[in-house]
């Protein structure tokens, strides 16, 4: 877990210093201005390309957010939008899910990437669905529909973040995404190959050095710094969430829930879809959810009968659309100022989005 979640979390940290993950979004934006009516769905479906190679919800709703609500007017549902198109994330063999939930089901990452590829897919089109059903129905598509709170302004978030180039740069562009390329091509075209996250994620270093000629040394130290980053906060709540789960089971509590999940694989999938996705509001963190569901429950789910691939997958789905129906997460937050509107008002269209995508997560899985 060390090896593959630091390198990850130190190249998205060189990839945020180079900008290059700014000119992957400026690039995916370009020709959203002409697309009238489909603005809402393809705005979903760039976030989504986007959130790949950008974990980070704050970060994604950083770097996107003031491109993507200045196209769809500033309003709550474009903040809405923007947090509800997340779960491509799971196509990244860099995530952290990923990579935890794999271990726990002692596979390779890219076999938990591929395995789960086909449900995110259809969860992300699903999502589109429920959006434009949620816009509807508060009249969003309208410009005199919903205007701004005054709550969150948002001008003095703007002025902080960084604009986007307006020639974006394709060798740059395409750094974020290389090692997911990599690892997706390897693994389906040359399966006899085996290559870690760590090794894509450092000829993902490599190729940035390259082509953004920066000084090797400052690239470097950035990577390591983002490694130690991923170490404190990441892996913190994997430690944390360890203990949490080593207390809860030194108090019988785990052994009883566990016995009472045994009698019906239906009721351990209930758990997984709502347990987390209740810690994610109250908390704002979807990792820290996730980590703790799985660290206790998933590790049985054979006595529940079903895979970890499939607890642990829907524990992680439930956890991430818990963090996006919470006014307290950071990235919520932050797409609330940029969109000037509450970050209640946002979670108000979020909510119903993401508790019709948990429905159809429990019978997809």
């Amino acid at each position: 877990l060390i090896i593959s979640i630091c390198s990850s979390m130190g190249f998205a940290a060189c990839v945020t210093m180079t900008k290059c993950d700014l000119h992957l979004v400026s690039l995916l934006t370009k020709p959203l201005n002409k697309l009238g009516i489909l603005l809402l769905p393809c705005c979903m479906i760039v976030t989504g390309i986007a959130s790949v190679a950008i974990g980070s919800l704050a970060g994604l709703c950083a770097a996107i957010g003031p491109t993507l609500v200045g196209l769809m007017i500033r309003a709550a549902m474009a903040a809405a939008v923007i947090i509800s198109s997340t779960l491509p994330n799971y196509w990244s063999p860099g995530s952290t899910d990923n990579i935890y939930v794999a271990k726990l089901a002692n596979i390779p990452v890219m076999d938990m990437v591929t395995y789960v590829a086909p449900t995110t897919l259809i969860l992300s089109a699903l999502s589109i669905v429920f959006v434009m059903i949620v816009c509807l129905l508060f009249k969003d598509y309208r410009k005199e529909g919903f205007g701004s709170t005054g709550v969150h302004p948002g001008e003095d978030i703007q002025k902080k973040l960084p604009d986007l180039p307006e020639k974006p740069n394709l060798l740059m562009a395409f750094a974020p995404l290389l090692p997911v390329v990599l690892l997706f091509v390897i693994s389906l075209c040359f399966p006899g190959v085996k290559m870690s996250v760590a090794t894509a994620m450092l000829m993902g270093l490599i190729y940035v050095m390259i082509v953004t000629r920066l000084n090797p040394q400052q690239l470097c130290s950035k990577f390591f710094d983002g490694m130690g980053s991923g170490y404190g906060s990441i892996l913190g709540l994997i430690i944390a969430a360890g203990v949490f789960a080593a207390g809860l089971k030194s108090c019988g509590l785990i052994s009883l829930f566990i016995d009472y999940l045994k009698n019906s694989s239906d009721v351990a999938k209930l758990g997984a879809s709502f347990g987390p996705y209740l810690l994610g509001i109250i908390t704002g963190s979807g990792n820290a959810a996730a980590f703790a569901f799985n660290e206790s429950v998933t590790p049985h789910a054979l006595e529940f009968g079903m895979k970890i691939e499939d607890l642990g997958f829907i524990a992680c789905v439930s956890a991430t659309l818990g963090r996006v129906s919470s006014p307290l997460a950071a990235g919520v937050i932050l797409i609330a100022g940029i969109a000037g509107a509450s970050p209640l008002d946002v979670v108000k269209r979020s909510i119903p989005v993401m508790l019709c995508t948990i429905g159809a997560l429990y019978f997809l899985v």
